[in-house]
């Protein structure tokens, strides 16, 4: 009785184990990034949804597709381009599954044939192109490349969503070739911005130097224009000044008589008989000279009085007209000192002392005073 007890209690163990089991093993986890796919004897079902899930255990397959962007590399491969130079290139591949039944009734294995599609398509638009256009137009070639992809991808349930070309390799001899020719090209460069720079700077020098000519010589000009401005009106106020000096003496020369001439004319003589010359030459008639140097010592002659000189009226029109009125109020004040002398003579014979000043404070003195 005991024996039966045990067995059943076995039993019974076992049962639920197996039954733990059989549940378990029909207990499916689907992640939120994942789209399952249910196969029940061969039977597609349907599709089970991210999280807890339960299928009838060993005769349901489950197929789990990741639904995330993946990235694929496409290996590195050797290239004959348009004008026969070899190179190498390489690319990635990003793809993302669209139709989790198409990627998996429709395809044995959906990234491989991706890979191997862009491998061939990639080989195709390299040997259309030369190699100086796949250096300069990757994008274009970028953008040829995923259409071709995405167009051919389309019935596997995938979306090409973007084609990037890693590296464009040329083979040795290609790239040494393509070394030189950049050299040559730059020294090209350089020589034509070397000569384009010197034509600037000989363009520029002659412009400077025209121009410093130019501004020397209009220089020039303005310093003679303004040098015989300066020496124009130098002469101008010299003339006007011996002019000035002139009418001066003559008018204080109208108060002497012919024997303070012949004073004058005697004075003359000795001063220059004080000189070293052995040849004097006189201005001047030499027997009036005597005749008058007599009449001074004591022979009688008529006297001739001039009496037009208290007439004249003095003012400074006899100074002319001057360019600054400045230069010549000195010679006015002069010629005022004359007039003021003149006017207290009671004798023309008697001396005027012409360079005598007077103070503006000091009233002038008679011969009297």
């Amino acid at each position: 009785m005991a024996l039966i007890d045990l067995g059943n209690t076995l039993f019974t163990i076992i049962l639920v184990l197996a039954i733990i089991l059989i549940f378990a093993k029909g207990v499916v986890i689907v992640q939120p990034y994942q789209q399952a796919l249910e196969i029940r004897l061969g039977q597609y079902k349907g599709r089970l949804n991210p999280g807890f899930r339960w299928v009838i255990p060993f005769i349901t397959d489950i197929i789990k597709i990741d639904l995330r962007t993946q990235v694929m590399d496409v290996p590195r491969q050797e290239v004959i381009t348009k004008d026969n130079s070899p190179t190498n290139v390489d690319a990635i591949v990003y793809v993302r599954v669209v139709d989790p039944e198409k990627s998996a009734f429709e395809v044995s294995d959906f990234r491989m044939a991706t890979v191997a599609l862009a491998q061939t398509s990639l080989r195709g638009i390299i040997g259309d192109m030369e190699l100086d256009e796949i250096l300069y137009n990757r994008e274009m070639i970028n953008t040829r490349l995923r259409d071709i992809l995405d167009r051919e991808t389309d019935q596997w349930g995938v979306k090409v969503e973007r084609v990037e070309i890693k590296e464009v390799d040329p083979v040795g001899a290609v790239k040494n070739a393509m070394t030189e020719q950049t050299a040559a090209e730059r020294e090209r460069r350089a020589a034509i911005l070397r000569a384009d720079g010197e034509k600037r700077s000989a363009i520029l020098t002659a412009e400077g130097k025209r121009q410093s000519m130019i501004l020397e010589a209009e220089g020039d000009r303005q310093s003679k224009i303004l040098r015989a401005e300066g020496d124009r009106k130098s002469r101008i106020l010299q003339s006007q000044g011996e002019a000035q000096g002139l009418r001066i003496l003559s008018l204080g020369s109208r108060a002497l008589d012919r024997k303070a001439i012949t004073v004058l004319s005697l004075d003359a003589l000795k001063q220059m008989a004080d000189g070293q010359a052995t040849k004097i030459i006189f201005p001047f008639e030499l027997s009036g000279l005597i005749k008058q140097s007599a009449k001074f010592l004591g022979e009688e002659a008529e006297i001739l009085v001039d009496e037009d000189w208290k007439n004249i009226d003095l003012d400074e029109s006899i100074l002319g007209k001057s360019p600054a009125e400045e230069g010549i109020e000195d010679a006015t004040e002069y010629v005022k000192e004359i007039e003021r002398k003149i006017k207290t003579l009671e004798d023309p014979t008697t001396p005027v002392n012409l360079d005598a000043t007077v103070k503006p404070s000091e009233p002038p003195r008679t011969e009297r005073e």
